[in-house]
């Protein structure tokens, strides 16, 4: 409740100074009407790219050099490192690249949001409003048509319509409120301003979350002569250090790989921002010798701070690429996955749901499809043991006839127990964020499907277990039982259930989903035939008097609950080939 008022009275005091003073009033308004334009221009991307952009950081992420041109072309495309930082964290926690890779995304982003200053340098030396008034209503009509992409397309528009104006107001407002307060005045020199004004644009960066607004509002008050030159380097060097604040708040919810390139991202920009400072001399040297080739006039200072905002963040990445393998493995060796997601060797916690992906459909998908096979290694666990079998014998290639046969010990596990240790927990949490992914992920009806086909394989797999926990009391008595038909019939059970398994673990490793059905289809038919009540086993073994009455009702109802477990297991391949796409992806890691 105090955070409220605390909010409250501050809105209050930021209302009233902006009705009063028409200076700040201009310049909050450009603040605003800019951070709304790439909150516009984000949103506008992720609906045009549809997914597009997290095959293509799956996909060309074989080459270091390759990564760092992604990230550069990306986000100078879309102007917002943060939209390209958070997705390539939701793909890294997906394993869907390599953590080299995704620090050679970072870097490259690193260079292409320096094209924002560029912008901001030029909007300030030229009128550029007379273009955001038709962008951001041509932009508006196409938000109201149906079509998805129309309608990305549209909130790109009026963002970049936005941005434009924002930066139109911010000019206007310098422009007015220099006149009543000189802020050069505060101008500090040496060594004491460099880190003063860096300190001030990494929390205007950290206030805003926006490395674009620190940096505009920089430029506007450079070209407004309202802070000097070399206080408007070190703001820009803040600015830097203060945005890796998104790759930290996305990486909150992200598994161990996701932390570990929020960290590294942090670690670079904080390296980059150590060199800016203690070379400041040599690199204002160079941006005086860079600008004088380009043909920028001396006293240019807004496409200079350009310039040394380009530069610096180029020379990061020149200075830190040769120790990204280090940096790797100390990170892989650092950051590790909680000790407590694991019970007697099985991870029991989700390892791949993060919430950065649930606003990025395929990589929501990709990510539950990941977190599906997890659950799946632990309900296979779970059923190799209810059957007193050994998971690596079912996933060799012995005839499990043989393996049945030899396998008389019981095993120590209480079923139901495993379940709530190590499926519950993955299953609520696959449930929970499936729901949320098609809630906010704006899927279309395939999308949707790929989702509701993941979720009844998790369902299926839930109610194997149950199902098992009912049939093991008497798989255990009679797989041991001195009556020889008896243990025939129990070893025959446990056989038909662990083929069903070997089979889902061939279907699971195939992309191929003709092949996958073709398997899956061929199974069905070898488990509709063993019904005992099909082939009149039962009835023969009464006839020959190999079994009593009481026993032959219990086999009658354990061999219908192992057709259940079967058929349950055949079902979760059927669903798992259907929520696979044909061009299902594969990351090309970085080695």
């Amino acid at each position: 409740m105090t955070k409220k008022v605390l909010l409250l009275l501050f809105c209050i005091a930021v209302g009233y100074v902006l009705i009063a003073h028409a200076g700040p009033q201009l310049l909050g308004a450009g603040v605003a009407i800019f951070l709304f334009g790439m909150l516009s221009m984000e949103r506008g991307f992720k609906a045009l790219t549809g997914g597009v952009l997290e095959k293509v950081l799956a996909r060309s992420t074989d080459k270091f050099l390759k990564c760092i041109g992604l990230g550069l072309v990306t986000t100078a495309l879309m102007q917002s490192s943060s939209l390209v930082t958070v997705i390539t964290i939701s793909t890294l926690s997906a394993s869907l690249i390599s953590l080299t890779a995704g620090i050679g995304i970072i870097f490259g982003a690193n260079i292409g949001t320096t094209t924002g200053a560029w912008l901001m340098a030029y909007g300030m030396k030229v009128s550029i409003s007379s273009y955001a008034m038709p962008m951001i209503v041509i932009g508006l009509i196409l938000q109201f048509q149906k079509e998805k992409g129309i309608k990305g397309l549209g909130h790109v528009l009026a963002g970049v319509g936005f941005v434009f104006l924002g930066i139109h107001y911010m000019k206007e407002g310098f422009a007015l409120f220099s006149s009543s307060l000189d802020l050069s005045r505060y101008a500090l020199s040496g060594w004491l301003g460099l880190a003063v004004y860096t300190l001030i644009g990494v929390v205007m960066t950290v206030v805003m979350q926006s490395s674009h607004a620190t940096l505009l509002l920089t430029i506007a008050s450079l070209s407004a002569g309202q802070v000097t030159y070399e206080n408007a380097l070190a703001l820009a060097i803040g600015s830097n250090i203060g945005t890796t604040i998104t790759a930290v708040i996305g990486s909150l919810s992200a598994s161990a790989p996701g932390k570990r390139l929020a960290y590294a991202h942090v670690l670079f920009n904080l390296i980059t921002g150590a060199i800016a400072i203690i070379l400041i001399s040599p690199f204002m040297w160079c941006v005086d010798a860079v600008t004088n080739m380009l043909g920028i006039a001396e006293d240019n200072w807004t496409l200079k701070l350009a310039t040394f905002h380009t530069l610096f963040n180029i020379v990061g990445v020149a200075a830190v690429t040769p120790f990204v393998g280090r940096l790797v493995r100390v990170l892989e060796d650092r950051v590790m996955v909680r000790s407590s997601e694991s019970v007697k060797g099985v991870a029991v916690d989700p390892l791949y749901l993060n919430n950065s992906a649930l606003g990025l459909p395929d990589t929501a998908i990709e990510v539950l499809l990941k977190e599906a096979d997890h659950l799946f290694d632990n309900v296979f666990e779970v059923v190799a043991h209810g059957l007193n079998l050994h998971r690596e014998d079912i996933a060799s290639d012995r005839d499990l006839d043989e393996v049945a046969t030899e396998s008389t010990q019981i095993m120590a596990i209480e079923v139901t127990q495993r379940y709530y240790e190590s499926v519950k927990t993955i299953y609520s949490a696959i449930i929970d964020f499936a729901t949320q992914a098609v809630a906010k992920a704006d899927m279309n009806e395939a999308q949707i499907a790929c989702v509701h086909n993941i979720r009844l394989a998790c369902r299926d797999a839930a109610e194997i277990i149950k199902t098992l926990a009912s049939v093991r009391p008497n798989l255990n008595r009679y797989m041991v039982s001195e009556n020889e038909a008896m243990r025939t019939q129990y070893n025959r059970i446990r056989r038909n259930i662990a083929q069903c398994q070997r089979q889902l673990l061939i279907v699971r490793q195939m992309r191929d989903r003709t092949e996958a059905g073709t398997l899956l289809a061929r199974m069905e038919a070898t488990v509709d035939q063993q019904d005992i009540l099909i082939d009149d086993t039962v009835d023969r073994l009464i006839r020959e008097a190999a079994v009593t009455p009481q026993m032959a009702t219990s086999l009658m109802n354990d061999s219908a609950a192992a057709l259940q477990i079967s058929r349950g297991l055949l079902d979760i391949g059927g669903h798992l080939v259907a929520a696979r796409k044909a061009d299902s992806r594969q990351a090309k890691q970085v080695d």
